[in-house]
C-alpha cells in the first residue's frame, strides 16, 4: 500500500494511476486486476472508460487521487468493487448493493433466461411471480422486466434486505407492480403463482470457512449457508411448492455447483414435471426447472 500511496499522487497521469492500481491489485493475487482497478479509478476520478483512452496522458487531480487510495485500501482488503461502489450492474440495471445483501452474481441470470424459455408463449400476460429469498431484489426486478404485465411478491427474512429490494424495484421503476414482505418462505401471499423463483443458500455450512475472502468476509452467511449438505432451503421450499404454484406454473431455483440432480429430486417428489437442469455460460448446471401438472 505504501508503493501505492507515494505513486499515486495528482500529478499522476491517468494511464499511470491505472497501472499502479492494477500492478497493486495484482500482486495481492486479486482476479480481474486491471478491470477492478479501471473501474475504481475511473468512479474516484469522475470519468467513464472512453475519457480513461481518450485522454490518458492527464492528471487525476488531488481529490481523485485521495478517492482512488481509499478506494484502493478497501480492495486489498478484498472488498468486492461492487461494495466499494455500492452497484451491482444485474440484467439491464444498476442495483443499490449493501452489507445486508448477496452481491447479485452473473450466474444468477441463468434463473432469468429460464423463465423465459418456459414461458415465452405467456410473457405478455399478467403472470403473478413469487422470489422467496428476495435480497438485493435482482432477480425480481429481472423478471418484472422481461414480464412487463407482471405483477411480484419478495420474501426475504432479513428486514434490511427487505428494504434494499423495495429501494431497487423503485430505482429500476417496477414498484407499482411488485411487493415485498419481511418473514420467512411461508410470508408470501397464498397463492397460487404463476412462477416462483428463488436463489436460495445453498452453500455447505463446513464450506463457509473456505469461501473467497470477498463472499466469506462481506456477503451475509443468511444469504450463503444452506445447512449441513447445503440443501435445506431446497427441502423447506419444495415442501410449500404444492401450494404456491398453479396448475401449469413453473418453480425454479438457482443451484450451487453439482447439486441440479438432488434438487431436480425434490421437484419430481412434489409431483414436478418435466424437471430440467439449465447451464450457466461456463456450461455448469445453475437452474434447475420444473412445471407442476396442469389439472
Amino acid at each position: 500500500m505504501e508503493t501505492l500511496r507515494s505513486g499515486l499522487t495528482p500529478a499522476t497521469s491517468r494511464r499511470q494511476a491505472m497501472r499502479l492500481l492494477a500492478d497493486a491489485f495484482a500482486r495481492a493475487g486479486i482476479d480481474d486486476a486491471s478491470i477492478d482497478a479501471r473501474l475504481l479509478l475511473c468512479a474516484a476520478a469522475g470519468f467513464d472508460h472512453s475519457a480513461l483512452i481518450r485522454d490518458p496522458d492527464l492528471p487525476i487531480e488531488e481529490e481523485a487521487a485521495e478517492l482512488a487510495l481509499a478506494m484502493a485500501e478497501r480492495r486489498l482488503a478484498r472488498e468486492p468493487v461492487s461494495r466499494i461502489l455500492g452497484e451491482r450492474s444485474f440484467w439491464s440495471f444498476d442495483l443499490l448493493v449493501t452489507p445486508a445483501v448477496l452481491d447479485p452474481r452473473p450466474d444468477t441470470e441463468t434463473v432469468v433466461d429460464g423463465a423465459l424459455e418456459v414461458l415465452a408463449e405467456r410473457q405478455g400476460e399478467a403472470l403473478s411471480i413469487l422470489d422467496l429469498g428476495v435480497g438485493s431484489g435482482a432477480l425480481l426486478c429481472a423478471l418484472l422486466d422481461v414480464f412487463p404485465q407482471a405483477r411480484g411478491i419478495g420474501v426475504d427474512l432479513s428486514r434490511e434486505a427487505c428494504a434494499v429490494a423495495r429501494e431497487n424495484l423503485a430505482r429500476c421503476e417496477l414498484a407499482p407492480r411488485a411487493q415485498v414482505r419481511q418473514g420467512s418462505w411461508e410470508a408470501g401471499a397464498p397463492g397460487p403463482y404463476d412462477l416462483v423463483a428463488s436463489n436460495p443458500p445453498y452453500i455447505e455450512s463446513a464450506a463457509l470457512a473456505g469461501l473467497d475472502p470477498e463472499v466469506r468476509l462481506y456477503d451475509p452467511p443468511l444469504a450463503l449457508d444452506g445447512g449441513p449438505d447445503g440443501l435445506t432451503a431446497y427441502r423447506d421450499i419444495c415442501a410449500l411448492l404444492p401450494a404456491l404454484v398453479a396448475p401449469g406454473g413453473f418453480a425454479i431455483f438457482e443451484v450451487g455447483a453439482g447439486q441440479a440432480q438432488a434438487v431436480a429430486a425434490l421437484l419430481t417428489a412434489q409431483g414436478f414435471t418435466d424437471v430440467r437442469a439449465k447451464r450457466d455460460l461456463a456450461g455448469v448446471e445453475r437452474a434447475v426447472i420444473g412445471q407442476r401438472v396442469a389439472l
